[in-house]
């Protein structure tokens, strides 16, 4: 499910580290973590939609991937970012 274009400025804002920030580590978890909670919304009502379970699958992935990237680059910001999108880590 893509996001609404208010809802993706919003979440960009949230986490941005300056006003034109839209490519960064923190901005495309917190992109890929909201996007990744609607689908799992969807799939409370929908139980058996198995294509769109392989997107989130690999949403999950991609995300995985760039939080240790985060991880080993800068500890700090990914403690933060953890601690701000609500993440089990």
């Amino acid at each position: 499910m893509a996001l609404v274009k208010d809802k993706k400025l919003e979440v960009i804002k949230g986490v941005a580290e300056h006003e034109k920030d839209t490519g960064s580590c923190n901005v495309q978890i917190a992109l890929l973590t909201e996007r990744i909670n609607g689908l799992t919304e969807h799939f409370k009502s929908h139980k058996k939609d198995f294509n769109s379970r392989v997107g989130l699958l690999r949403l999950v992935g991609q995300r995985k991937r760039l939080l240790d990237y985060l991880k080993r680059e800068n500890p700090d910001k990914y403690r933060k970012l953890v601690d701000k999108l609500n993440l089990k880590k």
